[in-house]
């Protein structure tokens, strides 16, 4: 008899990138493996934070899709989602899918049971509804954070009360005590979580398809495809554009290697901040900063291997809190990535001991400079071959998902 999995979660296929990406592959997963799963969820709004076509008319009711012969049902909720998020309105926005989420779960709690109930972190008070359903009717709950959410919040001054922060930081402890299972996607983010609970916490890295996302030989060729010189060297980042994130770093290190004429800078991806942030390269007067749409993801990976030299900007407070996204893909493809991460975070550790990129310390706009100078100036063959071998060897999502399923579906 299969097993059987509820996921809640607000971030879910067909949202190309982030936790939405790596929720849908991994449920895929499961039911491609014989498991029946349920997902309760919202509408894709990420990283555009709108609504996408062909949900934008549904969003807000209440919509069932079924799929792999039943073994999949798929709950999408309404939800309030802002158009440009701030630390309050994405409160709201939590606080509304949560709501509508108890909605759907009271509707699905008397049909047959679940044998794991799932909540992944952001939000981390989804755990309460997991905690609910185990309540009455006896599932194991597991805890899954991508991102240390209540942490992130204070460390980077997005809430500023204390009590909230107290509060929040109250109930988070209560859910982690109360779940089965509490797994998290880095070395540095499972030693942050066992200093708050005295406990095993499972290891569950996000991974990379490394047969879709792979090198790809003739970059001259592919940046030509996209518009550039042969000779041109690409600084990538393809990623959220949010205000928190410190992306004008890219446009002062453009403005540093003035005297480079080979090198293009390109930002692609969608977000909040997108439109501000081209109005200053404009003011800037930055000509070599490219902004690119999010690419389609039938083209992906031909886009990822046309840059020599991808960016992971991440702030100092962040390193240990979030696990970016992207790096996985870059790895993948044997990409050069500039990760900005200061010494003795989980990130820094991984880039600098498996010698898979080039790491300068955060918030460093001087190191910065001097990283992307260096990468496109040096050959760095060898940290390119590292960094697919290690996502081959690691981050496989067989691999990753059979690691999963022994040591937590014990199977």
């Amino acid at each position: 008899m299969p097993k059987r999995l509820l996921l809640i979660g607000g971030n879910y296929a067909p949202e190309p990138t982030g936790i939405g990406k790596f929720n849908g592959e991994m449920i895929g997963w499961l039911v491609n493996n014989g498991y029946e799963c349920t997902v309760i969820t919202t509408y894709p709004y990420y990283p555009q934070w709108k609504v996408q076509e062909p949900y934008s008319r549904k969003a807000r009711w209440f919509r069932k899709e079924v799929s792999h012969d039943g073994r999949l049902k798929v709950y999408r909720c309404p939800q309030y989602v802002p158009a440009h998020p701030s630390g309050k309105k994405r409160m709201m926005m939590d606080v509304s899918f949560a709501m509508a989420a108890f909605a759907q779960l009271m509707r699905i709690l008397p049909s047959k049971k679940y044998d794991y109930v799932m909540s992944v972190v952001p939000s981390f008070h989804l755990g309460l509804l997991a905690l609910l359903y185990k309540r009455f009717r006896g599932a194991e709950v597991l805890y899954h954070i991508q991102d240390l959410q209540i942490d992130a919040a204070r460390d980077l001054n997005m809430i500023h009360s204390g009590k909230m922060i107290s509060a929040m930081l109250k109930l988070e402890k209560y859910i982690l005590r109360k779940s089965d299972c509490v797994s998290s996607i880095s070395d540095g983010m499972v030693r942050q979580i066992s200093g708050k609970l005295d406990r095993r916490i499972e290891l569950f890295p996000n991974w990379a398809d490394v047969d879709k996302f792979h090198p790809l030989p003739g970059r001259m060729a592919l940046k030509e495809a996209f518009g550039f010189q042969p000779d041109h060297k690409v600084v990538l980042y393809s990623g959220a554009i949010g205000e928190k994130q410190g992306l004008e770093s890219i446009l002062l290190a453009a403005a540093s290697l003035g005297d480079r004429e080979d090198v293009q800078f390109v930002i692609c991806g969608s977000g909040p901040y997108r439109e501000k942030l081209q109005e200053k390269a404009l003011a800037m007067g930055l000509r070599r900063v490219h902004f690119l749409p999010l690419q389609p993801i039938e083209q992906f990976n031909r886009f990822l291997n046309m840059a020599d030299l991808h960016l992971v900007i991440q702030k100092s407070g962040a390193s240990d809190l979030v696990m970016p996204s992207k790096l996985t893909a870059i790895l993948a493809v044997g990409g050069l990535s500039l990760v900005t991460a200061n010494p003795g975070s989980s990130l820094h550790d991984l880039i600098s001991g498996y010698q898979l990129g080039i790491v300068v310390p955060a918030e460093n706009q001087d190191a910065l400079n001097a990283g992307i100078r260096k990468a496109v100036t040096d050959d760095h063959a060898g940290m390119r071959g590292n960094a697919r071998s290690y996502a081959v060897e690691y981050l496989s999502i067989d691999k990753v998902m059979g690691r999963f399923e022994a040591n937590v579906l014990k199977i």
